[in-house]
């Protein structure tokens, strides 16, 4: 790359950078915000239910066949189950990270699949899912009631009804479940001693609600073929499932030869109730319902949550009187935090070494061309970001911070052998050629020293080498761009704007080089001293290291 195309044409230059920035700003707006990168494993569940089971029996008549089909998915890490006593049974897969999630599942489903034959039939009929996991809990939102009737029974179904769908459907939204919750059903309290006495078996009793409780066609009157003259086809409808208590009381269990039944109510106590009551939500010691909101990989944490809250004021406007809701956790709080504090570092940083450099070089505008070097390097790694799929989280801004004291080192060694050779007489376009002759080789050399530090970072293994990758990324992208704006921007900007230093120093500046050079002299003087006893400096460093170890 040739400077004194630069030189010649510093519009053309300053165009690149202002490119450069312009694209890292659409860029900066498009990138997600997270706390850290995206480091947690792939996540595949698996979950069935066998009703009335114990979880012995869930594990053994269900966990098992369908672990013996598990082993062989590609990328598969680990796997792990569990079967409660209420005859649910949840099997977590855990890949590789990097690996693509709707592959994952795919295979996991044609594994499952081969496992049902040897499933229980009411385990079939109940249904298997599997389905992706997302690990990043967004936030949880609680639902509650100050109305005694409205229990979390009723919470738990409003919330199914009206309020889980319109989350999942929100941009960013990779889940949404209830925590806590329980579903309406119809419970059968059976009377073991009325059942002896009647000869009936729960076993009986499943039957008889799962042939009489569905739904079938009944078909249609006047269907071909029909008697002359049958002008109408008319649908016969008849009721399916029932919904009410005494519909279940009155479902016949057994029919005797002499024409007496027994119906299922003279067995069991038939109410509605919750599904389950193994689990409860809590908070501030009274019952709610916990919706708990997961984000979906490379969302943006900050504009979900906004999503979410603005959703869930949306529905207050439907909520039944004494519902009220609130959201006691929330990610995004130190998402925010951390990522201000991380900002206002970085505002910091920049402030102090523009003071250091403006101290040292003494001359506004040549402290103008770092000031400028800067920004436009960093603002442009954003770009860089988004085609590698990082996000901004603390680790890429915190690697920001450490790149301002790096990207400002190319144009600092640019401006001051550019005003070196202004001050020796030369005009400022023939210094700033003759200044890029010498330093061309020693600013690449810079760029690919400092890459060649922090690349290796990204390729360590592990959640250790993901977790660090966007960190070495960003401060790489930074670095090879403040290189390329020392090649074309910072020689442009010498040219331009530096002057011959045409006044003499001011008291300040007349004290602060006095004091300068007698360090400078002081250090030259003492490294003179250690090369001239070489061997006995090697000593003393090797002692110094040895007691250092020691430590």
């Amino acid at each position: 790359m040739s400077s004194y195309f630069f030189i010649d044409r510093p519009i053309f230059a300053t165009v690149i950078s202002i490119v450069i920035v312009v694209v890292g700003l659409v860029s900066l707006q498009i990138l997600p915000i997270a706390q850290f990168p995206q480091i947690t494993p792939p996540v595949v569940q698996i979950e069935a239910d066998y009703p009335g089971a114990s979880s012995e029996v869930v594990a053994e008549a269900v966990a098992r066949p369908i672990e013996v089909q598990l082993p062989g998915i590609d990328n598969l890490l680990y796997y792990d189950s569990s079967s409660t006593n209420d005859g649910h049974m949840t099997i977590r897969l855990t890949f590789e990270i990097g690996t693509d999630i709707d592959i994952a599942q795919v295979q996991t489903q044609n594994r499952q699949r081969l496992a049902e034959p040897q499933l229980p039939p009411e385990v079939v009929r109940q249904g298997i899912t599997v389905k992706k996991v997302s690990p990043d809990l967004l936030a949880v939102v609680a639902l509650s009631s100050t109305d005694p009737r409205q229990d979390t029974v009723f919470l738990s179904n409003f919330a199914i009804l009206r309020i889980v769908d319109n989350i999942k459907r929100l941009p960013g939204v990779g889940d949404a479940v209830i925590f806590g919750g329980q579903n309406y059903s119809m419970r059968l309290i059976l009377d073991p001693i009325r059942m002896a006495q009647m000869d009936v078996t729960p076993t009986d009793i499943a039957n008889v609600v799962r042939e009489q409780n569905r739904d079938f066609p009944a078909g249609r009157l006047g269907r071909e073929p029909a008697p002359e003259g049958t002008e109408l086809t008319i649908p016969v409808i008849t009721q399916g499932r029932m919904s009410d208590a005494k519909e279940f009381e009155d479902m016949i269990v057994r029919a005797y030869p002499d024409g007496s039944m027994v119906r299922l109510g003279e067995v069991a106590k038939v109410e509605l109730g919750a599904q389950s009551y193994d689990l409860e939500g809590r908070w501030n010691g009274k019952p709610n319902v916990f919706l708990l909101t997961f984000l979906s990989p490379g969302a943006n944490a900050l504009e979900t949550m906004k999503r979410i809250k603005d959703e869930m004021k949306s529905l207050t406007k439907i909520f039944p009187a004494g519902v009220s809701y609130d959201i006691p956790y929330d990610t995004t709080r130190f998402i925010e935090v951390s990522i201000q504090q991380v900002v206002k570092t970085l505002g910091e940083a920049l402030i102090l070494v523009i003071l250091v450099v403006y101290l040292f070089l003494q001359s506004w505008r040549a402290t103008l061309i770092p000031a400028v070097a800067v920004p436009v390097s960093l603002i442009g790694t954003f770009a860089g970001m988004v085609a590698l799929g990082f996000s901004i989280n603390t680790l890429t801004l915190f690697g920001m911070v450490l790149a301002i004291g790096i990207v400002v080192d190319d144009a600092i060694v640019v401006v001051e052998n550019v005003a070196r050779h202004i001050q020796n007489g030369h005009p400022p376009k023939e210094a700033a050629k003759l200044a890029m002759a010498e330093v061309t080789g020693p600013v690449i050399a810079l760029v690919v020293v400092l890459a060649a530090v922090f690349l290796p970072v990204a390729f360590l293994g592990g959640i250790t080498g993901e977790l660090y990758q966007q960190f070495a990324i960003t401060i790489t992208l930074s670095v090879v761009l403040s290189g390329v704006v020392a090649l074309t921007l910072s020689p442009a900007l010498c040219a331009l704007i530096l002057k011959p230093d045409q006044g003499g120093e001011n008291r300040f500046w007349k004290k602060f080089n006095q004091g300068f050079d007698w360090t400078q002299n002081r250090y030259v003087g003492t490294v003179g001293t250690i090369l001239k006893h070489s061997v006995l400096s090697l000593a003393i460093f090797a002692v110094l290291l040895f007691v250092s170890a020691g430590l």
